[in-house]
């Protein structure tokens, strides 16, 4: 499991899962106003870095497409 990010408690409107969570394979990620604010990846290795690039970039995303395992995280439409 590794955590990347920085969110208050309550200062988030939706948490979006990518993966199986009952199987524990899974990434969550922490959004305000459809913006990336923090990720967690659990057993789903090498998404350290797409998901801090989510985070910095500050940009809006589809949470839709963010829960798609089929849409690279690195070219999610915005």
């Amino acid at each position: 499991m590794e955590y990347v990010g920085f969110v208050k408690p309550g200062g988030y409107d939706q948490v979006v899962f990518r993966g199986d969570v009952a199987a524990r394979e899974f990434i969550a990620f922490w959004l305000k106003d459809d913006r990336v604010l923090a990720g967690m990846n659990v057993n789903i290795w090498d998404v350290i870095e797409p998901i801090e690039e989510l985070i910095r970039a500050r940009t809006p995303v589809d949470p839709r497409a963010l829960a798609d395992p089929d849409q690279p995280l690195d070219h999610l439409p915005r």
